[in-house]
């Protein structure tokens, strides 16, 4: 069958590029993670663990429709599966962005940065900086969507523009971890100081209380 030859015939097929194994390999994690998702969801019945395994679930057909690539017709992959490819990675990007702001770092945190609100030991760091924010905003959105190289074929012929990617790839991971760790410290900072409260105002109707009466006779 000629079908079985194309991913050698193709300009950018690689050793190994043909191999079923790969797009097994690549969606692992993801399915992991998203029947985590929806075992947390049967645990604790939280809606956003549905919402966050369906962003796991639309990395399923990028992987699947890339790999297909090789082994379909050139003709058919233009026509018919290269838009629906390119659908599905471009859901995937803007999604995941979308889960990265107003998820995984919270939304409502950087709100409260660049309006200087609320401060906290790790918002010495950052709060203040609103360039630092700013960049890895726009930087994750980049990143998020550096597939796009696939769309040259000169770029994706290139092994300095594979390494890269991968490389930028790295680094977006490496500085999500950041404000990740920021956002949970926050938010056991928020907790901390929620439960202070409450101690704080039986304390000042305490003081209250005594100095009232220190003024009977």
């Amino acid at each position: 069958m000629q079908v079985a030859t194309i991913a050698w015939l193709e300009a950018d097929s690689v050793c190994g590029s043909h191999s079923i194994a790969i797009p097994l390999v690549l969606v692992f994690p993801y399915l992991c993670r998203l029947f985590q998702c929806l075992r947390q969801f049967k645990d604790t019945k939280e809606k956003t663990t549905l919402f966050n395994a369906l962003k796991y679930s639309t990395a399923v057909p990028v992987i699947f429709l890339s790999a297909l690539k090789y082994h379909v017709f050139p003709d058919r992959w233009t026509n018919f599966y290269s838009p629906l490819w390119l659908l599905s990675s471009v859901v995937n990007s803007l999604y995941s962005f979308y889960w990265d702001i107003a998820r995984d770092w919270d939304l409502s945190g950087f709100s409260r940065i660049f309006k200087f609100s609320r401060s906290s030991m790790l918002s010495n760091m950052f709060y203040g900086r609103k360039w630092v924010y700013f960049w890895v905003i726009g930087s994750n959105l980049v990143l998020r969507c550096t597939w796009t190289y696939k769309l040259s074929s000169h770029l994706r012929h290139n092994y300095l523009t594979v390494f890269t990617i991968t490389a930028l790839e790295i680094l977006r991971r490496f500085q999500w971890i950041f404000f990740r760790v920021e956002n949970e410290w926050n938010k056991i900072s928020r907790s901390s100081l929620d439960q202070l409260l409450p101690m704080t105002g039986i304390q000042a109707e305490e003081e209250m209380l005594l100095e009232t009466n220190n003024h009977i006779v």
